[in-house]
């Protein structure tokens, strides 16, 4: 689903369950497959053969925007941006329990879990993250909130909700054996984002609606479900 495209850059809304680029178990159907064949092959290569394009990833289940690039150069000043933390990315998540606390900052490092290797975790060996948060509504059983991240670790918004024992419901590798009311991986959309035109030197701001799986969990949660 395109959202924005111009001759530099594309966002897109990915759905949940889609693999953003080729890797062991995943040879097609990948975003980078439909990117190639939307663009016509004219995507950045400086990640190669594997990642054209991509500047930045989000899980096969979490759904939302993500940001592609045509050209090296222009590949070279957002990979910047994100280096400088001036790409803003907000989430919206739903997580097992009661968040006490209407905002928040969850700081700690995050690398891969010594015991699963498959798995991150935070680590005292890990690269700096920050996750800053607040509540947007609440449930008998669970939380809706939303996060921003001022770093893009490898599931860092899972893994640090998880580390203060509000793992994310759906979540097959950090909550396991959780109540999951049915969804099929973790409630979790990138609904904003926002960065400075590379070439145009404007601020950019695109916004994804929530996908229908995310709202109908809202529901339930209200119910009482």
């Amino acid at each position: 689903d395109i959202i924005y495209e111009d001759e530099w850059l594309v966002v897109v809304n990915k759905p949940q369950g889609m693999v953003v680029h080729p890797a062991a178990g995943h040879h097609e159907g990948t975003l980078v497959h439909a990117l190639l064949h939307h663009c016509a092959g004219q995507l950045s290569d400086l990640n190669g053969v594997i990642r054209p394009g991509i500047i930045h990833r989000i899980d096969k289940d979490t759904s939302g925007l993500l940001l592609a690039v045509k050209d090296n150069q222009v590949h070279r000043h957002m990979a910047e941006q994100i280096r400088s933390h001036s790409v803003e990315r907000i989430y919206q998540a739903v997580v097992h329990g009661f968040v006490d606390s209407e905002e928040g900052t969850i700081e700690a490092p995050v690398g891969r879990d010594p015991r699963h290797r498959q798995r991150m975790a935070v680590v005292g060996s890990g690269k700096p993250a920050v996750t800053h948060f607040r509540v947007l509504e609440r449930f008998e059983k669970a939380t809706f909130v939303e996060a921003k991240l001022q770093t893009g670790r490898t599931h860092q918004i899972r893994v640090h909700f998880r580390y203060v024992g509000h793992p994310l419901v759906g979540d097959p590798v950090y909550a396991p054996g959780r109540k999951n009311w049915g969804l099929k991986g973790q409630a979790l959309h990138a609904g904003q984002l926002s960065f400075q035109h590379p070439v145009l030197d404007r601020p950019m701001t695109f916004t994804a609606p929530r996908p229908d799986y995310f709202d109908e969990l809202l529901e339930k949660m209200r119910s009482g479900y």
